[in-house]
């Protein structure tokens, strides 16, 4: 009888090692995010069940962005690596590359089809990597980071991360609906953004504004006397009260754009700062995507 119940007990534990060794191969203990808004994503899909990473924080642009001894440890040491991609991290790219092959990666922008994107004209065959600023878009990348996730743990984890997706796009769907509703009543003729580089062109097809950057779609470009003479004679042209400054984009260059009108005895003046490639601290009501969204519509309505 002893013998018997040794023997049952030894099958009990093995029988149970195996069902650890099935569930810790579908494990994930760490997941690292290149940019604020793509971890708010992924925070909002694992909830509390997996440490979530963030590479650039507040006022980091992600297009001059260097990753960093530290963050090539935490690469490396990584379950999965959440990225946007079109060449956002522009100076990362190589090192998604060498990683691709070892490395579950998940590319935020892969959900988009090609012909829902934004050409970028400073560059053949590119697009524009900043499609979270239409929320629908950045719903859609939503679903698919969630279910990239759900493929690689178990399927009670899975269950999880596809409740709170639910939760957290139907947010986003409210929010899309609420920006529309707030920019409904403004007349065309005054719906123009001016900006510090052209990152808005998701959120002006989205929402029916004309947008203007003086910098490209990246802010490694270049801009010129000429760019900033164009400009200027665009804003006393149609008329423009106020201009924005952003939170990742050195304000010397939209300060150079009011000096100019200022010349030609056009007043403009700065209508706020906007948040573009990076959200607020953490913890503040800009610290999330959500909150980063809200933050700008409701600049932009009291700017214009």
């Amino acid at each position: 009888m002893k013998n018997k119940l040794i023997l049952f007990t030894f099958i009990i534990a093995l029988f149970s090692c195996k069902l650890s060794t099935k569930e810790d191969s579908k494990k994930i203990n760490t997941i690292v995010c290149t940019t604020g808004m793509i971890g708010d994503i992924v925070k909002n899909i694992v909830g509390d069940q997996i440490k979530v990473v963030t590479l650039m924080g507040p006022g980091v642009d992600p297009h001059l962005y260097k990753a960093t001894q530290g963050d090539l440890k935490l690469l490396n040491e990584a379950d999965v690596i959440v990225y946007n991609g079109l060449h956002l991290e522009g100076k990362m790219g190589e090192i998604f590359e060498k990683l691709e092959k070892q490395k579950n990666i998940i590319v935020a922008t892969d959900a988009i089809p090609k012909a829902d994107l934004i050409n970028n004209t400073e560059f053949k065959g590119a697009y524009d990597p900043h499609i979270w600023f239409d929320v629908q878009l950045w719903n859609t990348s939503t679903n698919y980071i969630s279910k990239k996730l759900c493929e690689l743990v178990s399927d009670s984890i899975a269950q999880k991360f596809k409740s709170n997706t639910l939760t957290y796009t139907k947010s986003l769907s409210a929010l899309n609906d609420a920006i529309i509703a707030n920019f409904n009543n403004i007349d065309a003729e005054r719906k123009v953004l001016i900006t510090a580089h052209d990152a808005f062109g998701y959120f002006g097809r989205a929402y029916g504004f004309e947008v203007r950057g003086l910098q490209g779609i990246s802010t490694t470009s270049e801009y010129g006397l000429k760019d900033v003479s164009d400009l200027v004679n665009f804003i006393i042209e149609r008329e423009i009260k106020a201009v924005f400054v952003e939170t990742s984009v050195s304000s010397k260059s939209l300060e150079a754009i009011v000096e100019g009108c200022m010349e030609k005895d056009h007043e403009v003046k700065i209508g706020g700062k906007l948040y573009s490639d990076a959200m607020g601290k953490e913890g503040a009501p800009d610290g999330t995507y959500i909150g980063m969204v809200k933050h700008n519509v409701k600049t932009i309505l009291k700017g214009i």
